[in-house]
């Protein structure tokens, strides 16, 4: 049962309702999922926190995007896709490559180890083959970049577990299934 809320500002605390404007002044909207994780003001900070340092970590825009597309397909979260996808194309993916990232089609070797991995990571529970950890790390990936993705999975598997027991809407467009 989907039970998660996505709360407005007049149902949140006064901490909750600083989080929430600043978060509509940055990204010009307050999203679905962001107001459902509100349902708890600290968890809501931590994560703003925790994917805040990531994205500001090794991996690219763009690749960090692809992790994100990678891992909302495994775990079959059409909110992250669509949130993903439109934030996808911001820094410079076609629809194309979208979707060949979603189908871990991309003809990129180094995104294609990236995206593998992610996969990889998410469908087993943070466990990955030797053979894709091996492949990362042959594309120019460091024990770094690996330590890094390993915290992008757990960031994105979270937001997909948020809509996954949430009863709100997709307020992005929506992406179609694969």
């Amino acid at each position: 049962m989907k039970v998660l809320k996505a709360l407005k500002l007049d149902q949140v605390d006064e901490s909750t309702q600083e989080v929430f404007v600043a978060i509509k002044q940055k990204v010009g909207m307050l999203p679905n999922l962001y107001a459902a994780i509100g349902n708890s003001s600290e968890l809501l900070k931590g994560f703003l926190s925790f994917a805040s340092t990531l994205e500001a970590g090794i991996f690219t825009p763009k690749e960090n995007e692809a992790i994100a597309l990678a891992v909302s397909q495994e775990n079959n979260c059409n909110y992250c896709l669509s949130a993903h996808s439109a934030l996808g194309k911001m820094v410079g993916f076609s629809e194309e490559e979208l979707i060949e990232i979603r189908k871990g089609e991309i003809t990129d070797s180094k995104f294609k180890a990236l995206i593998k991995l992610a996969s990889e990571l998410t469908a087993n529970k943070g466990n990955a083959s030797q053979e894709s950890i091996e492949n990362f790390l042959a594309q120019g990936y460091s024990h770094k970049a690996l330590t890094e993705l390993i915290g992008m999975v757990v960031l994105r598997s979270f937001t997909n577990y948020i809509f996954s027991n949430g009863d709100f809407e997709i307020d992005f467009p929506q992406v179609k299934s694969l």
